[in-house]
């Protein structure tokens, strides 16, 4: 690692740190596990500035090649869409002007079909290389299913990104993926056998 690289990551860990985002509890990550600690984005998108902050960051230690093919970046609501449109606009801040715009495509919850993409981002994710961002990594599931949404409108994932991942990844996708941040917090179990719903911990709720 750069000692360039390591100070992107130390400025990161210092924001991260100085907004709370470390919760310890019983928590349903929605993705059909459970575990006892989570990382709550949430705070740090209640101010954009932060979150301005750690995109470039991210930027700075994403692959320069990878950067130079991204055309299109796409990320799940509501964290990761948020990320995601600030990558896309940052980047352009970064090429020429003759350079193409980069195309930004949110990935939306619908309670009855699950992660789903809109017909007019659809349109413009065809032919496109993207990055995939997120806010953090759980399992890869989330990921996974943002994949398989941009292939089906056309589109080639090229990489994955995000600020913090908390190295407990169950699908991977082929191609790299690059954090911020990692967190080891592999205490991960199904909601069938999370030993914290067997003792009847409560949920967490904030």
């Amino acid at each position: 690692m750069t000692k360039r690289i390591e100070d992107v990551r130390k400025r990161a860990q210092r924001i991260l740190q100085g907004a709370n985002v470390l919760l310890d509890g019983h928590f349903d990550f929605g993705n059909g596990y459970h575990g006892r600690t989570y990382l709550n984005p949430h705070m740090l998108f209640c101010q954009p500035a932060t979150i301005w902050q750690l995109a470039q960051d991210l930027l700075d230690v994403l692959p320069y090649e990878v950067s130079l093919q991204v055309q299109a970046v796409v990320g799940p609501a509501t964290g990761g869409a948020l990320l995601a449109h600030t990558i896309a606009g940052l980047l352009d801040g970064r090429r020429s002007l003759e350079h193409p715009p980069c195309v930004f495509a949110p990935v939306h919850f619908d309670a009855e079909e699950g992660l789903r993409l809109r017909s007019t981002y659809r349109a413009v994710l065809a032919g496109k290389k993207v990055l995939l961002a997120d806010d953090v990594r759980n399992t890869g599931k989330t990921f996974a299913h943002c994949a398989e949404l941009v292939r089906k409108a056309g589109g080639e994932v090229i990489a994955t990104a995000q600020i913090y991942d908390r190295m407990a990844a169950v699908v991977q996708l082929d191609v790299p993926n690059v954090a911020l941040l990692e967190y080891d917090a592999r205490d991960i179990y199904t909601s069938t056998t999370c030993p914290l719903c067997a003792t009847g911990v409560p949920m967490t709720r904030f």
